[in-house]
């Protein structure tokens, strides 16, 4: 089939296929920025913790009684806790991560370093910090009982031992050394000593750049009156043990509320709620473009077919076949498709560019368009397929009777 005369008939229509044309391009420019988006969005959410979430929860404990010595109520509640059937570990801690709010520092490798080497999270915790969050210790080894000191709330983190993550070790010391190294918290001296690497544990914030630095500071510090609690429990036992931890802390001091069991799974659902929203909202305007786009061709497609009943018909007489007729319209589909598409590609790169500089967004991978290019030629050629078949299968002599 020759392609001229094909060319020749869309030139009596430059409309309509201007418009065709230019509504394939952007569906791929957004289609192909909507999708890197998107998977952005689910590999951020897929990161791990580095914790046990699954079999872990978390809440805390606020008192009001008049007198109430929230020291000894800490200790009592961890006593109680560890010994619950179904409890495997429980610790104290001011945050966890994915929960949003927590602690921050600088950490340096030099007393009084105007600028920190970098930054990491605090969670401040006991000796049972490792078995609570259930993370791999990969270097060193877990506090000691005796380590863990005794703070007000408001008091200056001053610790002689502290356990970093794998990620913080790394940024603070490239050849691996971190265990056994001195470092310098937040205003400087004194030194802290990493005594243990756990090989992950994230911030609480899931849009830090430093999400991966974190830092365990072992120090028995209730909030005023509060205090937060991570229990991980048996595997399977969660659930069961979150209503009875709820009833027994409750009955054993009545000077103080326990707040909502929350689990950390649910944890991470609510850190990631506007990332699923997003990803959802992207779905959908993707199926919608993808859909429009298709009636669009759809419509063009069938306009041209009732506007070319008598020429079908000619060439039908003239020997014409159904397979020709088909092939037809389906190239001359391909043609526009393909206008739009080398425009699509140089809008999808430019979106990508302006969301890089607006966004700091990363730059869009190049085989998203060249993919694009093929989903949206396959597009093309099934929404054309209908008003083409019908075309095909107009008779000879109804043709040339039409008006």
């Amino acid at each position: 089939m020759e392609i001229r005369p094909i060319f020749s008939a869309l030139m009596r229509s430059k409309v309509s296929m201007v418009l065709i044309g230019l509504q394939v391009a952007l569906t791929l420019a957004i289609v192909c920025n909507a999708l890197f988006i998107i998977s952005q969005r689910l590999e951020q959410m897929n990161r791990p913790s580095g914790m046990n979430e699954a079999d872990t929860f978390t809440f805390g404990s606020t008192g009001f009684g008049q007198g109430f010595d929230a020291f000894a109520t800490q200790a009592a509640d961890l006593a109680l806790l560890r010994q619950m059937p179904g409890v495997a570990a429980a610790a104290p801690t001011n945050s966890m991560p994915l929960s949003g709010g927590g602690w921050s520092t600088g950490v340096s490798l030099q007393p009084q370093q105007k600028t920190p080497t970098t930054s990491t999270t605090i969670y401040i915790v006991d000796s049972h910090a490792i078995d609570a969050f259930d993370t791999q210790l990969v270097a060193g080894r877990a506090f000691k009982p005796e380590e863990i000191e005794r703070k007000d709330f408001g008091d200056r983190l001053q610790p002689r031992v502290v356990i970093v993550s794998k990620a913080l070790g790394d940024a603070l010391f490239p050849n691996g050394d971190a265990l056994g190294k001195e470092v310098y918290l937040g205003e400087g001296p004194p030194t802290a000593t990493i005594v243990g690497v756990v090989d992950r544990l994230q911030q609480p914030w899931t849009n830090s750049d430093t999400i991966e630095n974190a830092m365990l500071v072992p120090a028995f510090m209730p909030y005023g009156t509060s205090t937060r609690y991570l229990v991980r429990t048996e595997p399977g036992r969660r659930d069961e043990v979150m209503k009875e931890v709820e009833v027994k802390l409750a009955e054993a001091n009545t000077g103080r509320i326990i707040g909502r069991m929350r689990s950390m799974e649910e944890t991470r659902r609510n850190a990631y709620s506007q990332d699923r929203a997003m990803a959802i909202i992207l779905g959908v305007v993707i199926v919608a473009l993808l859909g429009i786009t298709a009636l669009g061709i759809v419509g063009m497609a069938s306009f041209w077919v009732a506007q070319r009943t008598r020429q079908i018909g000619t060439r039908r007489a003239l020997g014409a076949t159904k397979a020709d007729i088909l092939r037809y319209f389906q190239t001359e589909n391909f043609i526009i498709t393909t206008f739009g598409l080398v425009l699509g590609a140089i809008l999808a790169y430019g979106f990508s560019l302006w969301l890089m500089d607006r966004y700091q967004s990363p730059r869009l991978p190049w085989h998203y368009v060249p993919i694009g290019f093929l989903c949206l030629w396959a597009l093309g050629q099934l929404a054309v397929l209908g008003p083409a078949l019908r075309a095909s299968r107009v008779p000879p002599a109804v043709a040339t009777r039409a008006v």
